[in-house]
């Protein structure tokens, strides 16, 4: 090759990695215009919502019960309904879910069961919701005869949300290096003290990811409770698991549908609105803590 081909070689080469560097940047700035209107959406969402559930918001809108067809009064029984749900769902939901992510990883040794059990969570991942919301009201309302009630709404939500806990728990699992397993069974530890002393408290920080996503879930969900626990209007609190509730996502639905006095109502529907996205944000924002709490612990030991 003489020098000027040489020469043309390597201006074509510089070419080649100009055009590739250029692209490069070129999809990155696209990448952060995207990302950044998506930021845009989320803050203009939230900026409409607390403008006008803020106007709403007081101490007895929180802690009152409605009145006048649900256009005035306050959203007390909702409240203490949702976290009723919230609560009886996780009680279920992250147990099975948990030990069924850590069978899945650290115990089932017979690869197409495990494959089987995967496919099955992840179609159930994918099941709509009302599906949920009408099998709950056929097994848990009908035939095993809870009725509406905490217990059946509570039963119907955790279905919904193993499925995502199970997984989150197994991607958390495999995360922890084999070498830490090996070590600990080295030194003597049975394997289920390795699993509960070495393995589960190093993994804990990612398993919370996936239970703050199965709560967030189950908080907004309409359709399941309104199946088999939610009620239309209700003055007083639950005394039992058997008995009905209000929930804020059902409330909101009945408030912003209803045809008695919309202009009333509406703004009802921003303040229940704002009230559901502030109780999402705080469960967020303590699972976080608990996270980083967690990992510390980690770290330090």
């Amino acid at each position: 090759m003489t020098p000027v081909q040489k020469m043309g070689h390597v201006d074509a080469n510089k070419r080649i990695a100009q055009k590739t560097a250029f692209g490069f940047f070129t999809f990155l700035s696209y990448l952060v215009v995207i990302i950044l209107f998506v930021i845009l959406i989320l803050f203009v969402i939230l900026g409409f919502i607390i403008i006008n559930g803020g106007k709403v918001i007081s101490w007895e809108f929180l802690t009152s019960a409605p009145e006048d067809g649900m256009t005035f009064g306050g959203i007390f029984p909702a409240i203490v309904g949702t976290l009723y749900l919230v609560l009886g769902s996780s009680l279920i939901s992250f147990p099975i879910g948990i030990m069924s992510g850590i069978y899945m990883n650290e115990y089932a040794t017979n690869g197409k069961i495990v494959q089987f059990i995967r496919v099955m969570t992840n179609n159930l991942s994918g099941v709509p919701s009302v599906v949920f919301g009408l099998f709950g009201m056929s097994l848990f309302v009908n035939t095993m005869g809870f009725g509406d009630s905490i217990i059946a709404g509570s039963l119907t939500l955790a279905l919904l949300s193993i499925p995502l806990v199970i997984r989150t728990t197994e991607e958390a699992l495999k995360s922890i290096d084999d070498s830490f397993r090996h070590g600990s069974l080295a030194l003597g530890a049975s394997k289920l003290q390795t699993i509960g002393r070495v393995v589960l408290p190093m993994a804990f920080p990612n398993i919370i990811t996936g239970l703050i996503l199965s709560v967030g879930r189950v908080s907004g969900e309409t359709a399941p409770i309104l199946f088999t626990v939610a009620a239309y209007f209700l003055l007083q609190l639950p005394e039992s698991i058997f008995d009905q509730c209000m929930a804020l996502p059902y409330h909101l639905y009945v408030i912003s549908t209803s045809r008695t006095d919309i202009e009333a109502s509406r703004g009802m529907a921003y303040g229940t609105a704002l009230v559901l996205v502030i109780i999402i944000l705080l469960v967020n924002l303590l699972a976080n803590a608990l996270r980083s709490y967690f990992a510390k612990k980690v770290k330090m030991n």
